[in-house]
Parts: C-alpha cells; sequence; structure tokens
C-alpha cells in the first residue's frame, strides 16, 4: 500500500515538536505512530483531561481527535501552498475511563482538494473503544489563511 502523505520526510519527533506550547502539549497528546494511511497519538487521562466526576471529559477526547486529523490533513498537503483548518468536528462518547492512557487513531474518509474527512477512533488501554469522532477539514490556499 502507498503512503497518502505528502511530506514523505517527518518523524514523530518533528510532529511532538509542532505541538510545543499548544494545547495538545499541555494535555499530554503525544504522537506514537504514522502509518500508510493512519496516524496515531495518546493521551493521559489525568488532573488535565478528566470532568468533575473524575472521568475523561468529553471535550478532551475531542481535542485529541481534533489534533490528530488536523495534523494528518496537514501532512498530506504541501504546507508551502496550503493550510488545513478544522471546519467540522462530532463525536460520539461510547464509554469512558478514569486513569491510564487513551489512543486515537485517524484514517481518512476523503482526501479532496477542498476538504478532508477523518474518521478517528479513540481507545483505552484494553483495547474497547470510547469514542469515535468524524473532522472535516477545510483546505485553504497560503493566500486565505486566517488572519492572526
Amino acid at each position: 500500500m502507498s503512503h497518502i502523505w505528502f511530506k514523505k520526510e517527518f518523524s514523530l519527533q518533528k510532529l511532538q515538536a509542532m505541538s510545543a506550547g499548544t494545547m495538545g502539549e499541555h494535555i499530554g497528546i503525544e504522537f506514537t505512530e504514522i502509518g500508510n494511511d493512519y496516524l496515531k497519538a495518546t493521551m493521559p487521562v489525568d488532573q488535565r483531561t478528566r470532568q468533575p466526576y473524575g472521568l475523561l471529559h468529553g471535550g478532551a477526547s475531542v481535542a485529541l481527535a481534533e489534533t490528530l486529523g488536523s495534523v494528518a490533513s496537514s501532512l498530506v498537503l504541501d504546507t508551502n501552498v496550503f493550510i488545513c483548518v478544522g471546519l467540522e468536528i462530532n463525536a460520539n462518547h461510547i464509554r469512558s475511563a478514569r486513569q491510564g492512557r487513551v489512543t486515537g487513531i485517524a484514517t481518512p474518509i476523503h482526501l479532496g482538494s477542498s476538504t478532508h474527512v477523518w474518521d478517528i477512533k479513540i481507545y483505552d488501554e484494553r483495547e474497547r473503544l470510547l469514542c469515535i469522532s468524524r473532522l472535516t477539514v477545510a483546505i485553504l490556499k497560503g493566500k486565505d489563511m486566517p488572519v492572526t
């Protein structure tokens, strides 16, 4: 199977370095695997990612899902010409976790010229499905980049 990635020369270390100073770094997201057509990352279930009942916060799961899908989209693109931004995300929370690490896996559903759609599944350490998310990413030409 061939790679879907535009960027052939990247590493987990480079992906992790891109997260410096972001919410992903703050909540402990770590990229762990790059496959031919998927990207995988983990996140701790700890004081940064739990809600008051001691369960994994649904928003933390969504943050992991959007981080995975957005980074995966950026790896499919020539980022000298294009950028990608989240357009819509949804999530179904199937079960929760109280501790340990969760793992998210992003795989493409659609890789078009103006949008990408990603399927992101999040599992606990026992490989039980916790969350299913779908992220739609808008592909913009560099001149259309949002003002910061």
